[in-house]
């Protein structure tokens, strides 16, 4: 079908699904195919419970002629999302990097829907099929689109770029994230940095922590224009950072509930758009101020006479040094860190848990418990640390052993799945 006439179709449905668990009555259903089921086996289903059509590559499960046969449904779905981002006449803003993605795209809505209707990626949909989704899901009186952009290897962001086409966009800095997939940390500059290419190229707005010495070579490299380069704001002051945020401007002091100097230079890009889209001063720090992290990443929970600080979502060699750095440095009488595996990180991995373990043998903290076989590398400078082959075994000494007036750090993996360390702590 001709890219147009689908498009016609789908301004006619609610919404657009790619789950028939989840459909809404009207919807447009995407059948994708994955390692382990077909969606076009789910035609009927998906029309059963509500949707109006289903985009399907194989004609055999067609049950009539709300079925559109495509030869290739993902392609069909990047390229619908396309061509509607075109029709689109607003801004549309891409947030990559290795760390920060995810809060400061948070932060950069919550900034600007103080005067704009801002829609920004729901959840983790950053990726190939994420992002199609996002752009289908825009509301029409939008204003501004906010699209987060993950990556697992080289390619991937430009694969993002090209569509969702935005004409802003910052990178939050570069970690070793995914070196697996991208091959080592140049891998990591050099695919992140796709997302600078194509905004050179197309010389839209970078907006750039001009501190941070990578970015700013990888600008260089690219012989971007300055005329099309914002550099984030300097005229915040950090006042604290453990274990909120607090800073200064003009003479204000702004709280946040956000923990860790990591998190401030993201607040800081936030600032910068927001004052680059004409929102009153008082009104971005009114949103920064107001944003309660959630879904495991940078939280500060209180339980009982104990403060925990949850940082769970995800976890690589860079984000989880800066997180124990910033707990090192807090003032806190009794200190706890729960640490979970790194994964996706190859060949590296043994190696760079043993040099987390060593980073923690330069820290001062009264206990370290550690889960995952990966993290028995940290051992080797850790040898009174206690470890755990699984977190079950944690959960179980964390039982047996309650703590008062203590200060948690629990980080890991998403496939650790720590926050469940949560019920332990009472």
């Amino acid at each position: 079908m001709i890219i147009t006439e689908l498009h016609q179709k789908y301004l006619t449905c609610s919404s657009v699904s790619i789950d028939t668990r989840k459909i809404e009555p009207g919807a447009l259903f995407f059948a994708l195919k994955g390692e382990k089921f077909d969606a076009n086996t789910f035609a009927a289903k998906a029309l059963e419970n509500g949707a109006a059509y289903v985009v399907m590559d194989n004609a055999d499960y067609a049950v009539d002629q709300r079925c559109i046969v495509v030869e290739n449904t993902l392609q069909a779905l990047q390229e619908l999302a396309l061509y509607h981002r075109r029709t689109l006449r607003i801004p549309f803003i891409g947030i990559g990097g290795s760390n920060g993605k995810t809060t400061t795209k948070e932060l950069v809505n919550r900034v600007l829907s103080k005067k704009y209707k801002t829609f920004a990626t729901p959840g983790n949909y950053n990726n190939y099929i994420g992002v199609p989704l996002t752009i289908l899901s825009l509301f029409r009186e939008t204003e501004l689109a906010i699209i987060e952009l993950g990556a697992n290897q080289k390619g991937d962001i430009k694969e993002l770029v090209t569509i969702c086409e935005p004409g802003i966009g910052l990178i939050t800095n570069i970690g070793k994230s995914h070196l697996e997939g991208f091959g080592g940390l140049q891998g990591v500059r050099d695919g992140e940095g796709e997302l600078y290419d194509f905004l050179v190229e197309t010389k839209g707005q970078i907006f750039v922590n001009q501190e941070d010495p990578t970015l700013t070579e990888m600008l260089e490299e690219r012989q971007a224009n300055a005329e099309y380069v914002q550099p984030y704001r300097t005229d915040v002051e950090l006042l604290e950072s453990n274990p909120n945020v607090i800073y200064q401007q003009n003479g204000n002091r702004i709280e946040t509930h956000l923990m860790g100097d990591y998190n401030f230079i993201n607040m800081r890009a936030a600032m910068t758009l927001g004052s680059f889209f004409g929102v009153p001063e008082k009104e971005i720090h009114e949103a920064i101020a107001g944003y309660v992290a959630e879904n495991n990443r940078s939280q500060i929970i209180e339980k009982g006479t104990n403060t925990i600080w949850l940082d769970a979502y995800n976890a690589n060699p860079s984000s989880m040094g800066a997180a124990l750095k910033n707990f090192e440095a807090l003032k806190a009488g009794k200190k706890l860190v729960i640490l979970g595996d790194m994964f996706e990180l190859g060949d590296e991995g043994p190696l760079e848990h043993e040099m987390m373990g060593k980073l923690i043998s330069e820290c001062h903290f009264d206990y370290v418990l550690l889960a995952g076989p990966l993290m028995q590398n940290a051992l080797k400078y850790l040898p009174r640390a206690y470890y755990f082959p699984d977190k079950f075994g944690l959960h179980v000494w964390l039982e047996e052993h309650p703590m008062t007036d203590t200060h948690y750090l629990i980080k890991g993996s998403r496939g650790m799945g720590l926050e469940s360390t949560l019920g332990m702590i009472r």
